[in-house]
């Protein structure tokens, strides 16, 4: 008989709640802020990993954008995001669909193209030597203007062949959904999926308008969806997943401890949820430390384990086929527990 934490390495998983600019590790950004010459106010990794503490989603964000500073060139991104493949390698994440920020970058006067340049060779890198299949998804930031965003949208015409969605983060607080509703049916008009952050901070409301105004098959969080049970017996019908993120509600003071966590009544009340890391340099682990750290804090079995690792596939992007391929991959896994 393993262990849980045993079980939850050898269980096959998706990844559908990545930041990929949230993945920066203070020893890359170090050696990127030396590579391109940037000027940080950190001496040493030391210190920009004691920086890497916060008790609320703008604090971080405050440190998460200025860490983006390091990233210049098409290498900067590429070499982010296979330091990323890495630990999809060790954590036996199969598949992952990652956001990125374009407008984090192209503001700083980086091409949008070597943005989108370096994390795609990267994957491609990982499907060819790893396995590891993956979707790109564009991200708006909702403290930016829709007007700002539909600019984003048009610069990624061009590269539409390696984005498959796009979503919505940022700081949530007073940028409703609804503020977003036209560019969103502009990438719908386009072919693009679509996905939001709703319900971290924002209220249920947020939740209901990502449903009904921009239309998005997946909520990124929703962890405030459980104040709504009409909006949680729609969720339930309509079987929208729910990406969540423990150790950044963690983090981020969403929750006060792992053991007052939502992640047990969600499936209790049959929520299509999903673990995931978000932004796991900043939030102190990666896929199977979430899993773990979370299975510990709510006493959650091997089965429930499981459970969460097909609602990961189900409630992917992949084909119905590829999904049904990885589901025989997690029972076989169960089955051998």
């Amino acid at each position: 008989m393993s262990t849980i934490a045993e079980f939850v390495q050898r269980l096959p998983k998706a990844e559908l709640h990545l930041h990929i600019e949230g993945s920066l590790e203070p020893e890359l950004m170090f050696r990127l802020a030396q590579r391109n010459g940037v000027s940080l106010t950190y001496d040493s990794v030391e210190e920009i990993r004691s920086a890497y503490r916060f008790s609320n989603l703008q604090e971080f964000l405050d440190i998460y954008y200025q860490g983006m500073a390091v990233l210049l060139h098409e290498q900067d991104f590429y070499d982010l995001t296979w330091a990323y493949i890495e630990q999809c390698r060790s954590n036996n994440v199969v598949h992952c669909e990652i956001f990125f920020d374009p407008q984090a970058h192209t503001d700083r006067g980086v091409g949008f193209e070597s943005v989108v340049a370096g994390i795609s060779r990267a994957l491609q890198d990982a499907r060819d030597k790893y396995s590891i299949s993956s979707r790109l998804i564009m991200c708006f930031l909702r403290h930016l203007s829709e007007e700002r965003a539909f600019a984003s949208l048009d610069e990624a015409l061009p590269y539409l062949h390696l984005i498959h969605g796009v979503g919505l983060d940022s700081s949530e607080l007073g940028h409703p959904p609804e503020k977003f509703e036209r560019v969103f049916a502009a990438a719908h008009a386009l072919g693009l999926k679509k996905v939001a952050h709703a319900g971290e901070e924002g209220p249920p409301e947020y939740v209901w308008q990502a449903l009904q105004l921009l239309e998005v098959a997946r909520i990124d969080h929703g962890n405030r969806a459980l104040e709504d049970s009409g909006l949680v017996q729609a969720l339930v019908k309509s079987k929208i997943p729910l990406t969540v993120c423990p150790l950044s509600n963690l983090s981020l003071g969403v929750v006060d401890s792992l053991e007052n966590h939502p992640l047990k009544t969600m499936l209790d009340a049959g929520l299509l949820v999903t673990i995931n890391s978000d932004d796991p340099a900043y939030f102190g682990g990666y896929l199977n430390e979430n899993y773990l750290r979370i299975a510990q804090a709510l006493k959650l079995n091997a089965s429930q384990m499981s459970v969460l690792a097909q609602n990961s596939f189900k409630a992917s992007f992949l084909s119905s086929t590829e999904i049904a391929l990885r589901l025989a991959e997690v029972e076989r896994c169960q089955s051998h527990k």
